[in-house]
């Protein structure tokens, strides 16, 4: 569990190095024996996948040295396990269990994501979202932002008597990191501002200075300057992004398909889920 890589880490980093050799007739094996307490043995299987938990930078370290360390590691958790063997709970027996459901289930998971996410996956992927979609589009626009719908319908007068709304703008908008700048926005897409304000922007004309439009925020008046087609990424530069979706969806198919042929019951839906809290249940 990560909560105990500092532990052992710590304990790989103290030893020395290598051990020489393990002198055998065969060649070595996941099964071959590399240590033994009070008669429980430890095997080669075993060091490798304590290899494959550490962390990275640990993982990363000469062989020599890391086999040792894990050998020592090994025979440490295996006496500290023996001595607790005979109190084991309910408590211990559950989080083993779910320990390896959790891994079997990630197990069957990682197949499906890996047969899933191949290069053409990703490219026609691309083309549905990107290349064969029609083009998005940016806005470069400013705003003035104030408190209230008063105070914005003065400022809306003064713009249409022909005061500067880039002036106004400096003096009147309380969201100071525009204002500075005129109420300046630069170019934004879809998604990228508060619904109501991006409802004002596509609905208006280029040039022109809508009505006051209320947000969370306050009350703004946008003043849209330029509409154009965004670019589309590469595929390069949208890869993780298409690869993260494939893999949901190959995932939540894959659930689907076996939960709904499963013969699944839920006898305890009735319970009180307060119930998650009674941590006394463990020991009973």
């Amino acid at each position: 569990m990560a909560k105990h890589y500092g532990l052992w880490a710590g304990v790989v980093l103290a030893c020395g190095m290598a051990l020489p050799a393990l002198a055998q007739d065969d060649a070595p094996t996941a099964d071959t024996v590399v240590a033994t307490v009070n008669g429980t043995e430890i095997t080669l299987g075993e060091l490798i996948i304590l290899r494959e938990k550490l962390p990275a930078q640990y993982q990363a370290l000469p062989d020599d040295m890391l086999f040792k360390g894990l050998i020592d590691q090994a025979i440490q958790q295996t006496a500290l396990e023996q001595s607790v063997a005979d109190t084991a709970t309910k408590r211990d027996e559950l989080w083993m269990r779910t320990d390896q459901r959790s891994y079997l289930a990630g197990k069957a998971l990682q197949a499906v994501v890996q047969a899933a996410v191949t290069d053409e996956a990703l490219q026609k992927a691309y083309d549905e979202k990107y290349a064969n979609a029609p083009a998005a589009k940016e806005y470069n626009a400013q705003h003035i932002l104030v408190d209230s719908e008063e105070k914005a319908n003065e400022l809306k007068a003064q713009i249409d008597g022909g005061a500067d709304f880039a002036e106004l703008a400096k003096a009147n908008s309380t969201d100071t990191g525009s204002a500075v700048n005129g109420g300046d926005l630069g170019w934004f897409g879809l998604g990228m501002m508060v619904a109501p304000f991006e409802e004002a922007v596509v609905a208006a004309t280029p040039g022109t200075v809508t009505a006051p439009v209320k947000t969370d925020f306050g009350w703004h008046l946008i003043k849209v300057n330029e509409v154009r087609d965004a670019t589309k990424p590469a595929i390069d530069e949208v890869r993780d992004e298409l690869a993260a979706e494939i893999e949901q969806a190959a995932v939540e198919a894959h659930v689907t398909g076996l939960t709904g042929g499963a013969e699944i019951t839920r006898p305890g839906e009735g319970l009180d889920p307060a119930l998650l809290r009674d941590a006394s249940l463990l020991d009973k």
